[in-house]
């Protein structure tokens, strides 16, 4: 496993040693001994979510507030996914800034995002299985969102904007200027 550092504090790319043979590959997704020596952080996930979304599906920008902020480690299982998480940590020297990149079943790599940051994700493949392990349980009272559109943030989310599927709940949430 390679841990890859990004612009953001925390963030962190995982690229496993995947092993191929003719019958296919092996790679082991996730070892919370491992992952803990290599970040130094003590994370210990308790929740695991799974979605299906097909091309231009945009779910994000989510959180959870409070005693319920989530790390989430995510990854995509089929297809391809831009993958975005949006620093909210008040004092942080990059706050409001983002990072994106591009998962994918080929790629095999997973994106580590800490608590306090926002967090999602747009299909660019016909179809895409996304998966997440969470370290804390979801709790509807303690949901947030931020506007994927939100101009301060200037996400570029490769999918041209007419061609965006965005659920009702996430085209109503607030710029970062309301957070």
């Amino acid at each position: 496993m390679e841990l890859i550092t990004t612009p953001l504090e925390g963030c962190y790319i995982i690229k496993p040693a995947v092993f191929p043979d003719p019958r296919g590959y092996f790679f082991e997704s996730f070892n919370e001994q491992r992952f803990n020596e290599k970040t130094g952080l003590n994370i210990h996930f308790v929740q695991d979510n799974q979605s299906m979304s097909s091309y231009g599906v945009l779910r994000g920008l989510h959180f959870q507030k409070g005693e319920h902020a989530q790390a989430k480690l995510v990854r995509v299982l089929k297809g391809e996914v831009l993958d975005v998480a949006v620093d909210l940590r008040r004092g942080s020297a990059t706050y409001g800034q983002h990072y994106s990149v591009v998962l994918s079943e080929e790629n095999k790599l997973q994106f580590f995002i800490p608590r306090g940051f926002a967090h999602g994700f747009v299909v660019l493949s016909e179809q895409a299985e996304f998966f997440y392990k969470c370290d804390n349980y979801y709790n509807k009272a303690s949901e947030g969102g931020l506007h994927y559109a939100d101009p301060a943030l200037n996400i570029d989310w490769q999918v041209p904007a007419e061609q965006l599927l965005v659920s009702d709940k996430d085209l109503v949430l607030p710029g970062l200027d309301l957070l």
